[in-house]
């Protein structure tokens, strides 16, 4: 019976302590709501994000309610940290000590239960292979002359198809996202995904698409409770990332065969390093066994590049479109600026990136467009590699770190009148666009996003090329929301719009 007693003991303390310990609140730790027993603040979190709209919201009216510009939280086991205002987010971009990436079930479940890839890995691993990889994305022609040509090629295509809907109202994100995934594609493999026949890129992209809704910011209920996966898989996600996961895996194991088998055959029509997978393939084979670089690294970097451009540099482009037809000044102001720089350049000119400054008013309605609906409102999630301190306040050693561009992009403080749209506000007084030190919607420092350059030449060609060839017309009974949908990045809500032929 003593025994028996004793071991009740034992488990009533450690229950006890187990309790005090996830109640107790680090010393000198961000201010923000109590912590509830092992749950933190995961439940009012959700309850009251979904209340005000979106987690990024409500970070803001926690900020205001607890009088702070950093918050801290409990999220399950999981303290973390939500960095707002230019002073804050800019010091957690720059500092090596917020380099890290989480170790969470969250993010192994995205890259396929592994820790590897760029995106998602930090130390060495992520130094050696971001390097390795964006050395030979530039000398494949990432932000060079052979993208603006893969660029140019999609841009054309775009135009056909578009033109092809004989001004009937269309919902122009899935061709736009098939476009810049295609270019993207051109870099990492040599080739478009995608023809008439083939549906591959329209089902991962519809894929991708539930992805983004399903889960939030945070990682949605599986990063805090990954065992829910046992008893909802399908309310939690957890069935369609793995589906996801097992489609994607498929078509880039299948890419990847192609070019081992073109590289044991020799049958090479360009250089063995003309893309990405060539480069990698031939790293394996001239490493020793106990090198970083093998199979499941490349599949791991190629999902980072795949899920980066598949959907923010097309919704950017999307919402540009949305505006567009909305605004019928700003549409007119765009098509004469670009009509006037078109005559002046040679009849086959192609608007590339480098051609940039010509036009000013293009450039700053597409940095408003950024700034306005910061799509990615909250970026990271980031992960203290040890003891630190931010803001006057200690971060526990890995603590996660989120990092709300929202707060910068919308700062009363800094832009005038900032929830209103007016392009206007990135132009000087001789009339030339400049850049806001307070805009930063690719981040910044060391883990600035690997897709900057292909998006930025993107969204600038596509939309000068659809400015020129369309007018954008809204039907009668389209009344698209300027209020976006929540998810791991904001998405309009679908709408339609027609595109004109000026010609």
């Amino acid at each position: 019976m003593s025994a028996f007693l004793f071991l009740c003991s034992i488990i009533i303390g450690f229950v006890i302590y187990s309790l005090i310990n996830s109640l107790r609140r680090p010393k000198n730790f961000p201010p923000g709501p109590e912590f509830l027993p092992w749950m933190g603040n995961t439940l009012q979190f959700r309850k009251e994000a979904r209340a005000v709209g979106g987690q990024h919201i409500l970070f803001e009216k926690w900020a205001k309610r607890y009088n702070t510009n950093l918050l801290g939280l409990k999220l399950g086991q999981e303290y973390v940290v939500v960095a707002l205002g230019y002073p804050l987010v800019r010091e957690v971009h720059l500092q090596e000590v917020f380099e890290g990436r989480p170790d969470n079930f969250f993010l192994r479940l995205r890259t396929m239960g592994t820790r590897k890839g760029i995106t998602c890995t930090d130390g060495k691993l992520w130094y050696e292979h971001r390097n390795f990889a964006m050395k030979q994305m530039r000398h494949v022609g990432y932000g060079r002359t052979q993208m603006e040509q893969h660029i140019e090629r999609e841009a054309d295509a775009l135009i056909n198809h578009l033109a092809q809907t004989q001004s009937e109202p269309v919902w122009p994100v899935t061709c736009l996202a098939q476009s810049v995934l295609n270019v993207l594609w051109c870099l990492i493999a040599g080739q478009r995904i995608t023809s008439d026949e083939d549906t591959t890129l329209v089902r991962l992209l519809e894929l991708m698409n539930r992805r983004s809704k399903v889960f939030d910011i945070c990682g949605g209920l599986l990063a805090q409770f990954p065992l829910l996966r046992f008893i909802a898989p399908d309310r939690t996600g957890y069935n369609l990332i793995r589906q996801l996961n097992t489609e994607l895996h498929n078509f880039f194991m299948d890419t990847i065969a192609e070019h081992k088998q073109r590289l044991q055959l020799k049958q090479k029509d360009q250089q063995e390093d003309s893309d990405l997978i060539f480069a990698y393939l031939n790293e394996m084979k001239s490493e020793d066994a106990a090198s970083t670089f093998n199979e499941t690294q490349l599949v791991m970097t190629i999902l980072d590049f795949f899920i980066a451009g598949s959907q923010t540099t097309s919704n950017t482009i999307n919402l540009a479109l949305m505006v567009l037809a909305m605004r019928a000044d700003v549409q007119t102001k765009l098509h004469a600026e670009v009509a006037a720089n078109l005559r002046c350049a040679s009849a086959d000119a192609f608007p590339h990136l480098s051609r940039r400054e010509s036009f000013h008013y293009m450039d700053a309605f597409i940095m408003e467009v950024q700034r306005f609906f910061h799509i990615t409102p909250i970026t990271g999630p980031r992960r203290a590699l040890w003891q630190t301190t931010l803001g006057g306040y200690d971060i526990p050693k890995n603590a996660t770190i989120l990092i709300s561009l929202r707060s910068v992009h919308l700062d009363e403080k800094h832009w005038q009148e900032p929830h209103e749209f007016r392009p206007e506000r990135f132009i000087d007084a001789e009339g030339k666009c400049f850049k806001d030190e307070y805009f930063m919607p690719f981040g910044m420092g060391r883990r600035r996003c690997l897709g900057d350059a292909l998006a930025r030449a993107c969204i600038f060609s596509f939309l000068v090329k659809i400015v020129q060839h369309f007018h954008l017309v809204l039907p009668d009974d389209e009344n698209p929301s300027m209020v976006l949908q929540p998810g791991i990045t904001l998405t309009p809500k679908p709408y339609k719009v027609k595109f004109m032929n000026r010609n």
